[in-house]
């Protein structure tokens, strides 16, 4: 059995991948459970998955929820605690059982020191554990996987939006770290382009009051949180991802696996995954004007747009499918 530790209470790349790994294990048949901060959403998706969810405080102080985890592990037979992220990893209990943390970032590693294995998702930070101590037999590197889901494309006229005008598409927090400002900022130097931008976050207010002083919000829909990725996906002409910080980003190999040409910024993450006009276009962070330059020069070339969209279908089928990811995970579970 295994038991997966959730402590999170956003919405993000993490939390939306944790789904889908629980998601791939289940259709393998792996046993799972998971103990999680309240989150009705999250709550909701595993009722329906059919696994087991015991919702826990996870309080910054809360001396309760290691206890609570342990009895739990031990009532279900749990083999391996895999715990996602700093605040599940800092109460995972001692036990009979193996400890493993997932990391999707640099997160400090003292939160860690309970763990047996720690799973990065890129490269660099799997180097980035190393290089604070950890032994080699105690780190390994598994990539995020992406996977189309059944939506149609959104039609325009749900999100108020003309046909036929060049269509953006932004996905992901709305924290200051993604850049969403940088692509607003562009849009401004876009006319006739429209943006929808999906994400929920503490930036929401301040992204809204930007795109009025901008003049750009009669262009600009906030969809807020989505449970349907791909109709987004299918609905844009392009993705823009300008993140100033981002280990990985797992917008780039959505975007691949829906088809559609993607635009980054040259943070850690998308810097790793894309080929910089092969399957995407890399700017530099912050500079809202080379982001327009390459929205521009991607809209203005067909040929361009369906090289790297071919390419970057082509990467996510062999280098990031669910099959490999999840035989992985399995391995190093012992599933």
């Amino acid at each position: 059995m295994l038991l997966h530790l959730m402590g999170s209470s956003g919405d993000g790349g993490a939390e939306t991948y944790f789904l889908s790994l629980v998601d791939a294990l289940h259709r393998e048949g792996v046993p799972q459970a998971v103990v999680l901060r309240p989150h009705p959403r999250r709550e909701s998706a595993l009722a329906e998955m059919g696994i087991p969810a015991k919702v826990l405080p996870f309080g910054r102080f809360d001396p309760t929820t290691r206890l609570r985890i342990a009895a739990y592990a031990r009532r279900i037979g749990a083999e391996t605690l895999l715990a996602w992220m700093s605040r599940a990893a800092s109460r995972v209990p001692g036990g009979p059982w193996k400890r493993v943390g997932r990391l999707g970032g640099y997160y400090n590693l003292r939160f860690f020191r309970r763990c047996d294995l720690l799973v990065a998702n890129t490269a660099d930070v799997h180097d980035y554990i190393l290089h604070h101590g950890w032994a080699p037999d105690r780190v390994v590197h598994i990539a995020n996987f992406a996977e189309a889901d059944q939506h149609r494309a959104l039609s325009r006229d749900a999100c108020n939006t003309p046909g036929g005008v060049p269509l953006l598409l932004s996905m992901g927090r709305l924290h200051r770290e993604k850049g969403h400002d940088v692509t607003l900022r562009a849009l401004a130097r876009l006319p006739n382009t429209w943006l929808w931008l999906a994400g929920v976050g503490p930036e929401e207010g301040a992204l809204k009051q930007l795109a009025r002083s901008l003049g750009v919000a009669e262009r600009v829909r906030f969809l807020g949180w989505r449970d349907d990725a791909g109709a987004l996906y299918r609905a844009a002409d392009l993705v823009v991802f300008p993140s100033r910080k981002e280990p990985f980003g797992n917008v780039v190999i959505q975007a691949w696996v829906y088809g559609v040409p993607v635009i980054a910024s040259r943070a850690i993450g998308p810097a790793y995954l894309i080929r910089d006009g092969e399957d995407g276009l890399l700017v530099p962070v912050e500079d809202s004007e080379a982001l327009a330059a390459g929205v521009r020069r991607l809209l203005g070339d067909t040929a361009l747009r369906d090289r790297l969209r071919d390419a970057g279908a082509w990467r996510a089928a062999v280098e990031w499918n669910r099959a490999a990811v999840v035989r992985r995970w399995k391995a190093i579970l012992n599933l």
